[in-house]
């Protein structure tokens, strides 16, 4: 790709450096910024700094949040005593876009995979039993995707939590094998929610 100019060539290389866009993407978008008035700019460019600066992840449910706590668990009418266990943020969002989860969440920041190096040490799973020793929950939601690596991090899950008078439920496998929630549709991750089954029925199906 011959670019004239070298700030131009560094926008692209930054633009592209995103998941998803190819370099002529990047190339277009940059031409579309140049376009753009100085205040424009200013708006766009601050609000990526914010993005970095100024957002937090809830002190309860590490769910993004622009105050300590997020608007889910700060919210009175949210039922306490269901927790939604999910692998990030993005999951937050989709089971969101349902309508159909009225609990609180969890965001685990990932789930087990020897292959890229992630434990559970790396994952939010002690913070996740200390919330269970100090909070009036009766039930579970393990919301994991339908992978072997999710399934293994459900699993790990279901053993470090057996000491808990806890109800431990699964999304229903309405969702395929191999799905990750945030690629699901609405309507169909919304009735794998309502139609949950108990954790260890799923095992039982499971040879």
């Amino acid at each position: 790709m011959n670019i004239p100019s070298k700030i131009l060539l560094n926008a692209v290389e930054q633009i592209s450096s995103l998941p998803g866009i190819g370099k002529k993407t990047a190339l277009r978008l940059a031409l579309s910024l140049l376009k753009r008035s100085e205040d424009e700019i200013g708006s766009f460019s601050s609000s990526i700094l914010n993005l970095k600066h100024d957002i937090k992840l809830c002190k309860h449910c590490y769910n993004l949040s622009d105050q300590e706590v997020c608007s889910i668990c700060a919210n009175p009418h949210r039922d306490q005593q269901i927790l939604c266990v999910v692998e990030d943020i993005r999951d937050v969002m989709a089971i969101e876009s349902t309508g159909q989860f009225k609990g609180r969440y969890h965001v685990m920041g990932g789930i087990i995979s020897p292959m890229d190096g992630i434990g559970p040490n790396d994952l939010k799973i002690n913070e996740l039993i200390e919330r269970l020793k100090v909070e009036p929950v009766n039930e579970i939601i393990l919301a994991l995707s339908t992978t072997m690596e999710g399934d293994t991090t459900a699993f790990y899950l279901f053993k470090k939590l057996a000491s808990f008078d806890i109800n431990l439920t699964t999304i229903a496998r309405g969702v395929s094998i191999g799905d990750e929630l945030e690629y699901i549709d609405e309507i169909t991750l919304g009735r794998s929610i309502l139609n949950r089954l108990p954790y260890n029925k799923t095992l039982l199906n499971n040879p």
